[in-house]
C-alpha cells in the first residue's frame, strides 16, 4: 500500500505550496493528460493516465511509495476523492482543495449557484439528468464523452432552455458559449465539460436579505401537503381528481428527482403540479385546449416546470419521450395499452365499475405487470352541522414491473 496518498484538485491556478511539496516526494503520478505534462511532476515518478479511478486505485493500493493524484476542480465534490476512500481500496488521503469546475463556470457567467441543482451526465444517467434540466430552472451539468452539451440538446427536444457551456475552464483554451438548447448539436464541444441549464417561468420565492437557507430548491417556496384541495386549482375539479384519489395515485407513482412522469389526462393540472413539485419532471397531455390552457396557468401559479402536449391519446404519445411513471387520467383502457408497450415502471390510472378495472387489470397482467387494485372512498362533510356534501368512489389501479429497481 502507498506509505502517503495525496489529491491535488487543480482549477488552472499555479500549484500551492502543500501541492508543490506533495508533488515533489511523489514516485508515482495520476491524472490527466495535461496534468502530467506540469513541470513539477517528477522526472522519475510513475506516471498513470488516468482514465478509470478504481484501476488507478487498484494500482496505488499496491505501490509501496508515495502517490499523488491530480484531479480538475474540487475532487471531493463529484470526484476522486470518494472512489479512492471506498473500502476495497483502504485508502486514507490527504485533499489539496480547489476551486470546483461548478464554481467557476457560474463565476464566469456571474451568476449565483446556491439555488442550481447539480448532476452528473454520462451515458447511464443522460436521460436523468435531462429529466432534472426538464424539471428545474437552473441546472449545472457535468458531462462527459456521449453525454454533452449535443446529447442534452437533442433529449430536451420541445423544453426550450439557455445553455452557457464552459470547455476547457482554468486553461488557456478555455472558452465560455450561450446557445439556445435547440442549437447545441449544431455544434461540436470539448469533452468534458460544464453546462449551466436556465430558464423556464420562475417560480415564488423567499428570500431573506441573507438569501436562502439551503442549497437547490426550497422546499418552503410552495405551500405545504403532498395534495391540495380544489380551491387552490380555482374550484370544480374533473373526475379522477378527488383529493384523496391522487393523493393515492401520488403515492403509487412516487415521482422523485430525475424521472419523466406523464400525466394523460391532465384536466386542471393538479397531478401534474403535484408531481413536479415532488422534483419530477412531467409531461402532462389532454385532448382539451381548455384543459391544456388551465394546466399551464395552474403550473405557472405555482412556479413548477411542465411540458404541456396538445393531443389525443393514444397517438400523441408516440413522440414524446420515455417516462419512468404514468398517471392515466383519460382514456381507459386502450390509452392504458399503449401505455404499456413503453414499459414505464409504473402505472397508476382509476376505473369507475368493477367491470372497467378488471379489463384494465388484465391488460397489466398479460404484459408483465404485477397489478393492484383498490376501491377509494372518499365522504366531504360540512363539519359545520356534519352533512356530507360530496361523495367520490373509485376503483385505483396501479400497475409495477418487478424486473425493474429504479
Amino acid at each position: 500500500m502507498a506509505d502517503r496518498v495525496t489529491v491535488i484538485g487543480w482549477d488552472g491556478s499555479p500549484l500551492t505550496a502543500a501541492a508543490r511539496s506533495a508533488l515533489g516526494a511523489a514516485t508515482l503520478v495520476a491524472g490527466a493528460a495535461h496534468h502530467l505534462a506540469l513541470p513539477e511532476v517528477p522526472p522519475a515518478a510513475e506516471r498513470i493516465r488516468l482514465g478509470s479511478v478504481a484501476l488507478a486505485a487498484r494500482r496505488i493500493a499496491a505501490h509501496r511509495g508515495t502517490a499523488v493524484v491530480f484531479a480538475d476542480g474540487d475532487p471531493g465534490f463529484f470526484g476522486v476523492v470518494r472512489t479512492l476512500r471506498a473500502p476495497e481500496f483502504g485508502l486514507e488521503v490527504e485533499v489539496v482543495p480547489a476551486v470546483s469546475s461548478v464554481a467557476a463556470a457560474f463565476a464566469r457567467a456571474g451568476m449565483p449557484w446556491d439555488d442550481a441543482q447539480v448532476v452528473v451526465a454520462h451515458r447511464r444517467t443522460l436521460r436523468r439528468a435531462v429529466n432534472v434540466c426538464r424539471a428545474h430552472t437552473k441546472v449545472a451539468v457535468l458531462t462527459s464523452p456521449g453525454a454533452g452539451p449535443a446529447e442534452l440538446g437533442l433529449l430536451l427536444e420541445g423544453v426550450h432552455r439557455t445553455f452557457v457551456i464552459c470547455e476547457e475552464l482554468g486553461t488557456e483554451r478555455e472558452q465560455v458559449s450561450v446557445v439556445t438548447s435547440d442549437k447545441a448539436a449544431d455544434h461540436t464541444w470539448r469533452d468534458p465539460n460544464v453546462v449551466i441549464v436556465i430558464g423556464g417561468p420562475v417560480g415564488p420565492a423567499v428570500v431573506g436579505e441573507g438569501g436562502g437557507w439551503l442549497a437547490g430548491r426550497d422546499p418552503g417556496t410552495g405551500p405545504r401537503g403532498w395534495t391540495l384541495p380544489a380551491e387552490a386549482y380555482g374550484g370544480h375539479l374533473g373526475e379522477g381528481e378527488a383529493d384523496l384519489l391522487r393523493a393515492a395515485q401520488l403515492a403509487r407513482l412516487g415521482p422523485r428527482v430525475g424521472d419523466l412522469v406523464w400525466d394523460i389526462g391532465c384536466g386542471s393540472g393538479a397531478f401534474a403540479v403535484e408531481a413536479a413539485r415532488a422534483g419530477a419532471a412531467v409531461i402532462a397531455v389532454d385532448r382539451d385546449p381548455a384543459a391544456c390552457a388551465r394546466t399551464d396557468a395552474t403550473a405557472r401559479r405555482f412556479g413548477v416546470q411542465l411540458q404541456i402536449v396538445h393531443g389525443n391519446a393514444p397517438h400523441v404519445l408516440e413522440r414524446l419521450p420515455e417516462p419512468d411513471v404514468v398517471r392515466v387520467g383519460g382514456g381507459g383502457a386502450a390509452v392504458v395499452s399503449a401505455v404499456v408497450d413503453r414499459r414505464p415502471q409504473r402505472i397508476v390510472t382509476h376505473a369507475g365499475t368493477r367491470d372497467a378495472a378488471e379489463l384494465v387489470g388484465r391488460d397489466l397482467s398479460e404484459h408483465g405487470y404485477g397489478v393492484e387494485c383498490a376501491l377509494v372512498q372518499s365522504v366531504e362533510l360540512d363539519t359545520r352541522v356534519w352533512t356530507e356534501t360530496e361523495r367520490s368512489v373509485a376503483f385505483l389501479l396501479s400497475g409495477l414491473l418487478p424486473d425493474r429497481t429504479v
